[in-house]
């Protein structure tokens, strides 16, 4: 018993590569060797390899078992040798992907995959707009970037990266290069909002030396600050306490504006704002307004101009992005018909 523990611990130790190949070896040589042997009880290579599957993973369905001297010696090698083989490889792989999953709740991947978006800084807010991403496409990959202990938020489709957002090392664990979005969310556990939009600037510009090309959105507290981000590259610059601000007053003076509001900014309820592909016969605004309105659709800006209503017989430049609001079904329906 000595000697066999011996050797299980040994293979314990073996490089992965090495033990996978040899059990795959074991597993393939006594599946042949089986059929050679006793061809009249394993007439194919299968069922070799059933029966040697069946009896290392200790299963035994009896099915299938060897008659002659020579193929009980080869069971008898796969008792004592294969079993405690392909035991140790089983035990490899579940410590794999204990392994994984501890590194993916505690932060510590490093993400390939492309096209996905990032959110620095973990608040309610933060989970709000994961929430927003994941309702827009249920297939987007998304990465949250904080300094917790373990991931807050955890899905197929969620990963958390550990550490600080302002350090490149963190960023390029996250593949900000090939994202396709960063939000980057001012620090709510920080009550001076100096010191909030300072460490935003800081986040940005690490941002900015690595990743010039990529969309980038910023929570700013005061508006005033955002003259200290002028030397580095923000695509969009979200004024939160101006933001609530404002539609509170609405609300105020006028009953039921803020549910208005709300159906533009949560893609899942009622209608909602989507960006319009251009189509080859649109010449003028007017032929995209009363096209997409027989589709059921309301066509209101172009980039940032909400002046379309007034200039429906003007020309739609090249580099036009028309929005228009409908619900979901109509939108499929526009997308449909243009890929068609």
């Amino acid at each position: 018993m000595m000697i066999f523990r011996k050797f299980f611990l040994k293979m314990v130790k073996i490089n992965n590569t090495v033990l996978f190949l040899s059990s795959a070896l074991l597993v393939i040589l006594s599946s042949v060797l089986i059929v050679l042997v006793e061809n009249e009880t394993f007439p194919t290579i299968f069922d070799g390899f059933w029966w040697v599957m069946t009896t290392v993973t200790t299963v035994g369905y009896g099915d299938y078992y060897p008659v002659t001297v020579a193929g009980r010696l080869i069971a008898i090698g796969l008792y004592v040798i294969g079993i405690g083989l392909i035991g140790v490889v089983i035990s490899k792989i579940i410590d794999a992907l204990a392994l994984f999953r501890k590194k993916r709740l505690e932060g510590d991947i490093m993400y390939k995959d492309s096209g996905h978006f990032i959110i620095i800084g973990w608040s309610q807010k933060a989970h709000f707009a994961i929430k927003e991403i994941i309702d827009t496409n249920p297939r987007a990959e998304v990465i949250i970037i904080d300094q917790l202990k373990e991931a807050p938020l955890l899905e197929e489709n969620i990963h958390y990266v550990k550490g600080e957002a302002s350090n490149t090392d963190t960023l390029e664990k996250a593949n900000i290069k090939h994202a396709k979005a960063v939000l980057v969310f001012a620090n709510d556990k920080l009550s001076n909002e100096q010191v909030a939009d300072g460490q935003t600037l800081l986040i940005a510009s690490s941002i900015e030396s690595i990743a010039k090309e990529v969309h980038t959105i910023v929570e700013i507290m005061d508006e005033k600050h955002i003259k200290n981000f002028k030397h580095i590259h923000v695509d969009e610059f979200i004024l939160s306490n101006d933001t609530i601000s404002s539609l509170a007053v609405r609300s105020a003076f006028r009953k039921g504006v803020s549910e208005i509001y709300g159906q533009l900014l949560k893609r899942s309820v009622g209608e909602d704002l989507y960006h319009i592909p251009m189509r080859s016969h649109w010449k003028i605004y007017r032929d995209a307004f009363q096209e997409l309105l027989g589709e059921g659709a309301t066509l209101i800006a172009d980039r940032q101009d909400l002046a379309i209503n007034r200039k429906l017989d003007e020309s739609i430049p090249e580099n036009a992005e028309l929005y228009a609001i409908c619900n979901d079904e109509v939108y499929t329906k526009i997308i449909k018909g243009e890929s068609s």
